[in-house]
């Protein structure tokens, strides 16, 4: 087994499971073709994910959440045309964001439990820590951060407003899963966790609640905003307008570009 035939399998749950759709708003499609990056169980960054400048002590390894762990495979699910050309208009966030946001991680978690079951089918041992009873997110720090394991399995570097910049853009989710079969891990083209990031200050301008500046995202001022929401559009909740009209929205921006008045 290998990478390729990993995401040849999700690619197919995703376009043959009706969660991936919200019929009832005209949706077609919630997610496009997923993005799939490796890292080896091994790899020292998941110790240094335990710095408190980082995530911090609660952060578990692979093999702490499975002892026989041996690679770890990190994906993101860039949301759809629709989802993300409809969140850039207006400064509410837009009905299909809500969707996507909600009922598209539904879908996540579907996906999370296909690939634990696929290779638990293979005689593999798997595990989703997502799905886990013991995982856990206190004060906005969860014990296995799916944008940190994605950072280390090749996939992508943070931007300004701690989104992860994917060759497919910033808008999406990301999910993971911990086998005990050996893969080959994918190259980091990158050398610093925020390399992807122009710091072209285009999220800053997008950010309803003002949580951005230069120095990133006050995750209190966005919690507080994302809680109105959900207020106001319950049961959805969501913003996501940092992530869509800007440069790295469905890619990686060019080092050049520049947003006017930055």
């Amino acid at each position: 087994m290998d990478i390729q035939t990993i995401s040849q399998a999700m690619t197919r749950f995703l376009n043959e499971t009706p969660l991936n759709a919200a019929a009832d708003i005209g949706l077609a499609k919630i997610y496009d073709r997923p993005l799939v990056g490796v890292a080896s169980a091994q790899d020292a960054l998941f110790h240094e994910l335990k710095e408190e400048h980082v995530v911090g002590s609660d952060h578990l390894t692979p093999a702490e959440w499975l002892s026989t762990a041996k690679s770890v495979i990190s994906y993101f699910l860039p949301f759809a045309k629709e989802v993300r050309e409809a969140n850039r208009q207006g400064d509410l966030p837009a009905r299909e964001w809500l969707y996507a946001r909600i009922e598209g991680e539904m879908v996540n978690n579907a996906l999370r439990q296909f690939l634990v079951r696929f290779f638990e089918q293979s005689d593999f041992q798997a595990v989703s820590p997502g799905l886990e009873p013991r995982f856990t997110v206190v004060n906005g720090k969860s014990n296995w951060s799916e944008r940190h394991i994605a950072y280390i399995a090749g996939l992508g570097t943070f931007s300004l407003n701690r989104s992860l910049i994917t060759p497919a853009g910033a808008a999406g989710r990301l999910g993971s899963v911990i086998v005990s079969l050996e893969l080959a891990p994918t190259p980091r083209r990158y050398q610093t966790y925020d390399e992807y990031c122009t710091k072209c200050g285009g999220c800053i301008k997008r950010c309803p609640p003002q949580a951005i500046d230069d120095s990133g995202k006050n995750n209190a001022v966005c919690a507080r905003y994302l809680d109105g929401t959900k207020a106001r559009f319950k049961p959805r909740y969501g913003c996501g307008k940092c992530q869509t009209g800007v440069p790295c929205e469905q890619g990686v921006p060019q080092p050049s570009f520049k947003i006017s008045g930055n």
